[in-house]
């Protein structure tokens, strides 16, 4: 009981240093810990492995943010990337904000570093930043024909004459958008996209916009989402399960399995600490950090409200 009560004096600067510890302790020594995955999740890799080696399918990522919220949405977009790279499917990129710019080529870059064969307009094309006055029209536009509505790439070539978009004219080949955000679910594409053309959308986004983006999910006008590390936590783990698994029954990979999927996370067969690599571990390494912080923050919420009440009550008997 007197410890409770001294703990209510204690200097804040402790309480600063033990989460500080808790958060960067698990980020230089990762440990294993189950990835649970969810339907949200499930749908996006899904649909994204659904267009495995067909030359007539693409998805299309939109970059909608800026540096600020890296650390929950880099993660995701590197894991679709990665996982688009792996079953041969044609990925298109575009940005509408100047901030944006910078991470498409990041992520693409960091992705090839592991699949140096992949060549920009033949397997990936980036459409590179425009004006988001031109939101509206472009994605109208690409609902009829996209090398119309887009014209060149960011290297400024034309997009008509690039050998990716063989076979891919508007939504009814590119029919996946993913839209990355920490303030916007993809609201635009869903309006225009989705409503007009029934192309399918995505989200990805920041652990705080996921209530915002619930409703849209619900009613199936989102496909499915990503959200924050856990989102992305997720893909990671589906990525490896299943996308980049190899043996010889599946030299390509094998086929999503609900079944295999529960028993990978009931055995706890993957293990981050088996990976020679963590570049693509990125979400779980972060999981386990935010998940330390928040056992800790809770732990001192609950010993600060027992420590002060437990000092009312005392204050109340030496009356």
């Amino acid at each position: 009981m007197n410890f409770l009560i001294k703990l209510q004096s204690l200097d804040r600067r402790w309480i600063y240093l033990l989460v500080a510890l808790a958060i960067i302790i698990p980020l230089l020594i990762p440990f294993d810990s189950k990835t649970y995955t969810t339907e949200p999740v499930e749908n996006i890799y899904q649909k994204v492995d659904s267009f495995s080696g067909k030359s007539n399918k693409a998805i299309l990522m939109v970059f909608m943010h800026d540096a600020s919220t890296m650390p929950e949405l880099f993660p995701m977009e590197v894991s679709v990337l990665r996982h688009a790279f792996e079953r041969n499917v044609k990925v298109f990129t575009i940005c509408f904000t100047p901030t944006a710019a910078p991470l498409v080529d990041y992520a693409i870059n960091t992705v090839r570093e592991q699949f140096p064969d992949k060549k920009s307009g033949i397997d990936y094309c980036n459409f590179g930043y425009k004006p988001a006055a031109l939101m509206v029209p472009m994605v109208l536009g690409m609902g009829e024909d996209i090398s119309k509505a887009v014209d060149i790439d960011s290297e400024g070539r034309k997009i008509a004459n690039l050998p990716i978009m063989q076979d891919i004219k508007n939504y009814n080949e590119m029919n996946l958008i993913i839209n990355f955000s920490g303030s916007d679910y993809g609201y635009t594409w869903i309006t225009y996209a989705r409503s007009k053309f029934g192309a399918n959308v995505a989200a990805g986004v920041t652990a705080v916009m996921a209530a915002d983006a619930y409703p849209f999910l619900q009613t199936g006008q989102l496909l499915g989402m990503m959200a924050g590390l856990k989102g992305a936590s997720e893909y990671e783990k589906l990525d490896d399960v299943f996308a980049s698994y190899k043996d010889a029954n599946y030299p390509s990979g094998r086929p999503f399995s609900k079944e295999i999927i529960n028993e990978t996370i009931a055995n706890d067969t993957f293990k981050i600490s088996d990976q020679k690599v963590y570049a693509f571990k990125k979400a779980r390494i972060g999981m386990n950090s935010q998940s330390a912080a928040h056992i800790l923050i809770i732990i001192f919420i609950i010993i600060g409200n027992l420590g002060y009440f437990i000092e009312k009550s005392k204050q109340k008997q030496d009356q």
